[in-house]
């Protein structure tokens, strides 16, 4: 089945520009021309489209997709692709779960500073800002 690029691009929800920029870069095949130049790809072509629209979901830089590109080209190899993407994966949960990690101290400290500003603020006399802090200009204090 033969894809003008801007068929290619739609099937795979990016735009034509994306399209070019990765066979550019040779994350992308280039695509056969017929007369006047016009790009024709092929199913190949969309099936890689969306393993890459996949992998950014994933938080794959394009240099790292460009290196299960080379392993596979290298090696002819689809398990030995998929073994470094394993890996590639493997790293990326270890990091994301880090994060987590920092997200929920971060998330523990802002409630718990929240509510040592609750307790001055009741000591004080005045009352809570609102959520999404309706706070008063600097200098304007409220009653």
């Amino acid at each position: 089945q033969a894809l003008p690029i801007g068929g290619l691009a739609r099937a795979a929800g990016v735009s034509t520009r994306t399209v070019r920029y990765y066979e550019e870069i040779g994350l992308l095949r280039t695509a056969r021309r017929f007369a006047g130049g016009r790009r024709v790809f092929d199913a190949d072509a969309l099936e890689r489209l969306r393993f890459i629209g996949r992998l950014k979901r994933l938080g794959f830089s394009l240099e790292e997709v460009a290196e299960l590109n080379a392993v596979f080209e290298l090696q002819r190899s689809t398990a030995a692709m998929l073994q470094v993407l394993d890996g590639k994966l493997g790293l990326h949960l270890r990091s994301l779960e880090q994060q987590l990690y920092e997200l929920e101290r971060l998330r523990a400290e802002l409630s718990s500073y929240r509510e040592h500003i609750g307790r001055r603020l009741s000591a004080l006399g005045a009352a809570p800002a609102a959520e999404g802090g309706n706070v008063p200009p600097v200098g304007e204090v409220q009653p």
